[in-house]
């Protein structure tokens, strides 16, 4: 156990966390160069295609130091968006100490700073690395100046590398053997393994990835999940080199996995503690911090046939990304689907694109909306996250929105355009501070709902890219909120309906009435398309019908004549439009949810 090291890599998004990976995993041979790739622990295409990480990775790289030693270095890559925050700090619980990068351009960051409060809370070693030192740009002495007054950690510890060049990467290897403590574990105590991810393997059932603490175990072990009581065989044990490696045994301090044939996906919970069936530990070993969702949006399948479908997918999705969570919810526009809850919109759009990619399904996504507080006459509070259970109106004596505190770091020269956007979307109470030259921090309070839907892709466009986002909910403050309702034909789609903010529901209410005018297809007859508060009309558009020229066969005579048909044509549509019914097509409910980020 004193040549085990287990670290992970933690810094804000774009920093070069992937590319530090590679260049380590490359420098200790794990791989040939003929099978390497650039982001080689980014295995999902969507990470490629994006360049971000969305899931913790974890290598084992034996690596043969300056003393002659060989050690077993477990590494963990993480994620560095705010929204997959719940995966850095599960990986966290599985290390003893942390390489923080931050990029010698940009400086400390606001997820830096997050990330760094996530790993003194685990009482982590903490190796500050400026990343990036070959660029034009580049200017260390002001990160180092950064990592004394911002980070509060020792300037002198730090070390310089860049990872794209390969430079400095040998004296990480050698800090991370030197600094990070060994893991204290007993291996003749009874097994005490906590589950940090699993993932599920359609010929083997579940993987569960674990860090075990203190005893060992072995293919033909019993082990007894704590949280289920679920009892199962192992089958094979190993580490995770790129692909898994079996072991005779895994043991104290070690990072690996466990496959024992569990075929109940709902068995394994991401924080619960294995331990064996016939010599179980005392009590679980402390799990993880629940995460509570922001965003809500609803699931449905396009054919309804699909729903079994969905609903097993769900489960086996839910084992890979323990921060998603979901509930069954019915609508009368899509039939049956799920009420799910995620961590920001960035989550909402992977989730929805991991679905149709790795399980073959076809979706449609109800508009996001965050959680709302009322406060009724007879005094109950109802959190409501559906804007089907909107109380009635009449009942309402309060009603209060999530407020959040938005972190932006930028240039200078944005802050004019950054801080129009924001008072655009009702922030307040703005402080602003200079963390070096040229560098602006600005902080508002704003709600949440606004951010939602389009801030962090225009915030982006703004600032050109430079500009990085963070936030962190503070509250529910009182706010005048209204029920929009969207009819089509008269009829209520209750998947477009939506909780807004009474001042914005005539621009919102206008927004969808006009997208839906662009999708859905004409017909025979006048569709009008409206947006409604209570019994008010907010904002209506009308889809034309399609005409047939009946005066074309009039040529001369009496305008009576071409009268008398336009009449007759006129009363054969009215009958039509009270019998006629609107089909709205599923990329119409698309266009409404995206609406604001056009």
């Amino acid at each position: 156990m004193e040549n085990i090291r287990n670290f992970s890599i933690i810094a804000h998004i774009d920093h070069g966390k992937s590319t530090l990976a590679d260049r380590l995993i490359q420098h200790t041979g794990v791989v040939s160069e003929r099978n390497f790739k650039d982001q080689i622990l980014d295995n999902m295409d969507i990470e490629r295609e994006r360049g971000i990480t969305i899931k913790s990775q974890a290598i084992c790289l034996p690596y043969k130091a300056r003393d002659g030693i060989t050690y077993t270095l477990n590494l963990i890559d993480t994620p560095g968006h705010v929204d997959f925050s719940y995966e850095v700090s599960r990986s966290l619980a599985s290390c003893e100490g942390v390489l923080l990068l931050i990029d010698a351009a940009q400086g400390v960051q606001a997820q830096t700073l997050a990330n760094l409060y996530l790993a003194m809370e685990h009482d982590l070693e903490i190796i500050p690395v400026i990343n990036k030192i070959d660029l034009p740009s580049a200017d260390v002495e002001r990160v180092i100046g950064q990592i004394d007054t911002e980070l509060g950690l020792d300037a002198d510890s730090h070390l310089q590398c860049s990872a794209k060049e390969g430079i400095g990467i040998e004296e990480i290897l050698e800090a991370i053997v030197e600094r990070i403590p060994p893991p204290a574990g007993d291996f003749e105590a009874p097994l005490a393994a906590l589950i940090f991810d699993a993932n599920y393997d359609p010929f083997r059932g579940t993987v569960i990835h674990c860090r075990i603490f203190a005893g060992q175990v072995k293919p033909g072990d019993v082990i007894r999940l704590m949280f289920t009581h679920a009892s199962y065989r192992v089958e094979e044990v190993g580490h995770f080199l790129l692909t898994r490696e079996k072991r005779n045994r895994i043991a104290a301090g070690e990072v690996g996995y466990i496959i024992a044939g569990v075929k109940t996906v709902s068995d394994v919970h991401t924080g619960d503690t294995i331990t064996l069936d016939n010599r179980p530990c005392e009590k679980p070993l402390p799990g993880f911090k629940e995460v509570k969702p922001v965003v809500f949006a609803s699931i449905y399948p396009i054919a309804s046939d699909d729903y079994e479908n969905l609903a097993d997918s769900l489960e086996k999705f839910k084992l890979n990304d323990a921060s998603f969570i979901y509930q069954k919810d019915s609508s009368v526009a899509l039939g049956q689907g799920f009420r799910c809850g995620f961590l920001g919109l960035l989550h909402l759009d992977i989730v929805q694109e991991r679905l149709e990619r790795e399980y073959d399904l076809s979706i449609i996504l109800s508009v996001p909306s965050v959680r709302y507080r009322f406060t009724l006459k007879n005094g109950a509070v109802l959190d409501v996250d559906n804007p089907s259970h909107h109380p009635d109106p009449a009942s309402i004596a309060k009603s209060e929105e999530p407020y959040i505190r938005a972190t932006m770091m930028m240039p200078e020269r944005y802050l004019g355009s950054v801080m129009k956007l924001c008072m655009d979307k009702r922030g307040a109470n703005s402080t602003l501070s200079y963390t070096g030259p040229g560098r602006v921090e600005l902080i508002y309070e704003m709600p949440l709902a606004e951010v939602i839907y389009d801030f962090y892709d225009r915030f982006k466009s703004l600032t050109q890219g430079y500009g990085s986002f963070d936030y962190d909910i503070i509250d529910y403050r009182e706010s005048t909120l209204a029920l929009l309702d969207i009819l089509v034909n008269g009829e209520k789609v209750d998947a477009l309906s939506q909780i807004v903010h009474r001042e914005r529901a005539r621009a919102r209410g206008l927004q969808a009435c006009e997208r839906l005018k662009e999708e859905i297809p004409k017909q025979m007859f006048k569709i009008a398309i409206q947006g409604v508060i209570g019994g008010e009309i907010v904002s209506r558009t009308t889809i034309s019908a399609f005409r047939k020229d009946v005066t074309a066969k009039c040529y001369g005579g009496d305008i009576t004549r071409k009268r008398k048909l336009l009449e007759k044509q006129k009363k054969g549509k009215k009958r039509m439009k009270m019998i006629g019914s609107v089909s709205i097509p599923q990329s119409a409910f698309l266009s409404v949810l995206r609406s604001d980020t056009d």
